[in-house]
């Protein structure tokens, strides 16, 4: 492999690199909501995998049912989760599938 060759390979994986950092960031600030309950208890999450918010109906906080709530709490944002990680992977992986074929150019 020529000097020049080797250069334009580092500074295509310069490239990469940036432009992973950048869809990261772009993912991380992505919102994913899930429910559970039938919609009464609703969470949001970050493409960061945090928990932005949780909604649930008043209905729930009157009820006596601790366990109940709290289960639905979980499931909601374990689905909110689920989807976040399903959505970031598949685009992380989508980008660097592009990428990869950049560098056999």
């Amino acid at each position: 492999m020529n000097p020049n060759d080797m250069q334009e390979m580092l500074k295509r994986t310069e490239q990469m690199q940036s432009r992973m950092g950048d869809m990261q960031k772009e993912l991380a600030a992505r919102s994913f909501e899930a429910s559970s309950g039938g919609g009464m208890v609703e969470a949001t999450v970050s493409g960061a995998l945090r928990v932005v918010s949780i909604k649930i109906e008043k209905a729930l906080l009157a009820g006596e049912d601790q366990a109940m709530l709290q289960d639905l709490v979980a499931a909601a944002v374990n689905a909110a989760l689920t989807k976040a990680q399903e959505s970031v992977g598949q685009e992380l992986a989508r980008v660097q599938q592009s990428m990869l074929a950049g560098l056999g150019s």
